[in-house]
């Protein structure tokens, strides 16, 4: 390759600080309120005033009403002990409104209010009993707002469904600064197959999908209870996700990291032990390509540059540099959980493996996938079965968490100022 021209190393010079956002807007996002689409970017780019908050007890459930300027786009979940419902609605500030008092409800104990990530509002309902929220967005009637209403029903909550929007929760982090002065650290949590796809099944019928999901609530938990990092789940129950959409959850939720959990299996019932893979080469250098394939009109950003003002072999240059500092920073994360894993269980192989997974081929987000044993032999699916070795698992990856990034919090998170 000829050598770069001075605005191609200025260009590579910006990369480090903002690849990350160069790749996500790479890949751009829509949001959808009651069937009309908003792209992400013009919906960050305003601020949603949430003027008026009511909230009264119905037959059958409890309703909060919000009066909202605009649509919104929200993301929702539910947390234990204590139950919570979370709805962090995004680009959305609460104005002059007042919270009103707790109904007289089954289900709802109170409402707090606070911001997320400096620009969010996260509402937190306080549960007497676990409910799932049923959400919907009003238009305007004469003149009026639009309106964010939540109904917590008060028989099973399981049973009920979150309408207009369907979509993978952003979890909360137990200690969240109202203040938004500093952000989390986002961990998406990808347990394995699902659904249709029963991944690995051992000898006495113990299905891979379970187990990992198993695994994947408790390190949801996990780290939902400590300060600093926010959970993000691909699938908190038994559905199936195409590989590539769990990589743009990820995404989606603007992840730091992403942990994929599975369980092993191989044709001799002897194989044994827990590992961990990150990308290989190979896989990198292919997904590289297949990227910039289907960036060719690139509205793409490179410390607001866009790649457009590039020659190809620098967009390359660029795409590839991104790549390989994942790859890094991967390798880095998973020798850290496998150490930590090491001593709970056996280990397959005493280093990070490699290969091309297409669940850790995220140019912008360092990724691993954590095989927690083999289902396929007798001895180990006895231990998979068990709630212990799952919430040991969990642990370990926690700690594989912690300890990355004690040595790598990012400036300006909160994870990083403990």
């Amino acid at each position: 390759m000829n050598k770069p021209t001075q605005s191609a190393r200025e260009a590579i010079a910006l990369l480090d600080a903002e690849r990350r956002r160069f790749l996500r807007s790479a890949i751009g996002s829509g949001v959808a309120a009651f069937g009309l689409p908003f792209a992400g970017s013009a919906l960050a780019a305003r601020s949603v005033a949430v003027s008026r908050v009511e909230a009264g007890r119905h037959e059958r459930f409890t309703r909060y009403v919000f009066a909202i300027s605009s649509p919104v786009d929200f993301d929702t979940l539910l947390l234990d002990n204590p139950a919570r419902a979370v709805i962090d609605v995004r680009s959305a500030r609460l104005t002059n409104a007042s919270l009103p008092s707790a109904p007289d409800s089954p289900v709802v104990k109170g409402l707090r209010v606070g911001v997320r990530n400096g620009h969010d509002l996260r509402l937190v309902f306080d549960l007497k009993k676990r409910a799932r929220p049923q959400i919907i967005i009003l238009p305007p009637t004469d003149g009026g707002d639009y309106r964010l209403v939540v109904d917590l029903p008060h028989g099973a909550g399981e049973e009920t469904v979150i309408a207009e929007r369907p979509d993978v929760p952003r979890q909360e982090s137990a200690a969240q600064s109202g203040s938004g002065a500093f952000r989390d650290l986002v961990v998406a949590i990808d347990p394995g197959h699902g659904g249709k796809d029963p991944g690995a099944i051992g000898r006495r019928g113990t299905r891979e999908k379970d187990i990992v999901l198993n695994i994947g609530l408790q390190l949801r938990d996990l780290i939902a209870a400590t300060p600093g990092l926010t959970p993000v789940m691909t699938r908190d129950d038994d559905r199936f996700i195409p590989l590539r959409q769990r990589t743009e959850i990820a995404r989606r939720h603007e992840a730091d990291l992403f942990i994929s959990v599975h369980a092993d299996a191989f044709r001799l019932a002897s194989a044994k032990g827990a590992s961990v893979y990150c990308l290989s080469q190979n896989g990198a250098s292919s997904e590289a390509a297949r990227w910039l394939a289907a960036k060719e009109n690139s509205a793409d950003f490179v410390g607001g540059a866009s790649l457009a003002d590039h020659d190809k072999d620098v967009a390359s240059v660029l795409l590839d540099l991104a790549q390989t500092k994942t790859l890094e920073s991967s390798l880095d994360f998973g020798d850290r959980v496998l150490r930590n894993i090491d001593g709970v269980a056996e280990l397959h192989k005493e280093t990070v493996q490699q290969a091309g997974f297409a669940v850790l081929k995220s140019p912008d987000i360092p990724s691993i996938l954590v095989e927690s044993a083999f289902i396929s032999n007798p001895q180990e699916e006895k231990r998979l079965r068990s709630a212990w070795y799952q919430r040991k698992i969990a642990e370990s990856i926690l700690e594989g968490v912690n300890s990355y990034y004690t040595a790598h919090a990012p400036q300006g998170t909160r994870y990083a100022m403990l």
